[in-house]
């Protein structure tokens, strides 16, 4: 009789079958637990530059771009239009105050001003003819007043002589009252005489004074149009260095065209441009510095424009103490301008890893050196060469500042 067998739970093919799901299993659990984890990049460590974080003075500062200006420019216009005659000198001569450069013509005003000499000699011509007149007026006045003067006497004399003969009855009353009459008379024809010379006399001050008050008004507009003929003589009106001299032979200039300009040669001043953004900031006394002839200068700023064009305003500086030795006109000078006063501060090196996390995150390097992982941090202000640390940081970390364009979303970076 057969017996039977008992069947077997588990056999070898399943035990095999349940050890390859098992190791499925664990890759897959393996593989979530990896991937859960920030992502993994190697990097060389010679193609990577990494800087320390120090405390040392600060100061926030901006670079500008200025040009070397004189401290004064007096511009040249033509005062008169005309026609370029004559130059005496060439752009770029040192002249002296009232040393001419350049001659104009203009017909029209060299007329205009022999007319006007004409008038005046006419005037002056005019004015003597009515001196004249009122010389010779007065002259017959004070003969007709001597007249009625020795008639005035000749009627008191008779008067006072009949009335003596009258009081010895040589002569009837009649007489005496003729005299008498004739006498009164004379007296107020001596009162009327004296008033048409003393009318006279204010009448001759009067017209002499309109007379040379035309004659000054005269004389001012002919020297006014001498003046404007001697303007088409351009003359250097400071001593300095002719510069921009526009004008040739044969051209033709309009009133209050430009023709170039006078550099004072005693000094110069930088004029910079800013970025807008710092409009708000910027101030007379702010200082700056540059390097030339392996010193450092100081500039400090005296007049600040406030127009903005194409997101750029203008500063005008000037040198502190002496100006450097060897600086020249038109010369461009790279300034740092200073924001701020110096302090104490956290502070890393500048760096192409701002373009890519906008100073919100930096690598930071473990110890050891052999991995770097992102950490948040805080930038506050910044100068030409620094950013200033605000959080995130202490003084010895050591991080990447280098460009971080390859880098991804990677959360640590392998250093190799």
């Amino acid at each position: 009789m057969d017996i039977p067998l008992e069947k077997k739970r588990f056999n070898r093919s399943k035990i095999m079958m349940i050890a390859a799901g098992a190791s499925i299993v664990a890759l897959i659990v393996y593989v979530m637990i990896a991937t859960s984890g920030p992502s993994k990049l190697n990097v060389e460590k010679d193609r990577i530059t990494i800087s320390t974080a120090q405390v040392a003075p600060f100061q926030e500062n901006i670079p500008v771009n200025g040009i070397v200006l004189p401290l004064t420019t007096i511009y040249l216009d033509a005062v008169e239009g005309g026609r370029v005659e004559e130059k005496f000198v060439e752009d770029g001569a040192v002249m002296k105050k009232g040393e001419p450069i350049l001659r104009l013509s203009n017909t029209d005003l060299e007329l205009s001003l022999v007319n006007q000499e004409t008038s005046v000699y006419n005037l002056l011509t005019q004015m003597q003819i009515s001196q004249n007149a009122a010389r010779q007026n007065t002259i017959n006045k004070l003969n007709q007043f001597t007249d009625v003067e020795n008639s005035l006497v000749e009627a008191k004399r008779v008067y006072e002589l009949n009335k003596r003969l009258y009081d010895k009855k040589a002569i009837g009353k009649q007489e005496l009252l003729k005299s008498e009459n004739d006498y009164n008379y004379q007296k107020e024809r001596m009162v009327l005489a004296n008033e048409i010379l003393k009318q006279d006399s204010i009448s001759v001050k009067q017209e002499q004074n309109q007379i040379e008050s035309s004659y000054a008004r005269t004389q001012n507009a002919l020297e006014l149009m001498r003046r404007k003929v001697n303007d088409l003589v351009v003359r250097a009106p400071v001593d300095g260095q002719l510069t921009s001299l526009d004008a040739e032979i044969g051209e033709s200039k309009t009133k209050g065209e430009r023709l170039g300009q006078i550099d004072v040669l005693t000094g110069f001043k930088v004029r910079a441009d800013i970025d807008e953004h710092y409009i708000s900031r910027i101030y007379t006394g702010q200082k700056g510095t540059f390097p030339f002839g392996g010193k450092t200068h100081t500039l400090v700023i005296k007049k600040v424009y406030t127009q903005v064009t194409s997101g750029r305003f203008q500063v005008d500086m000037e040198f502190e103490g002496e100006t450097p030795e060897g600086i020249r006109r038109g010369q461009s000078l790279q300034i740092r301008l200073a924001l701020s006063e110096e302090k104490e501060a956290l502070l890393i090196p500048k760096g192409g890893f701002f373009q890519e996390t906008g100073g919100n995150w930096i690598f930071k390097i473990a110890q050891g050196g052999s991995s770097a992982r992102k950490v948040n941090i805080s930038l506050g202000n910044q100068s030409t060469e620094y950013y200033e640390v605000l959080e995130g940081l202490e003084a010895g970390d050591k991080v990447i500042t280098s460009s971080y364009d390859n880098y991804g979303d990677v959360g640590e970076l392998i250093i190799n």
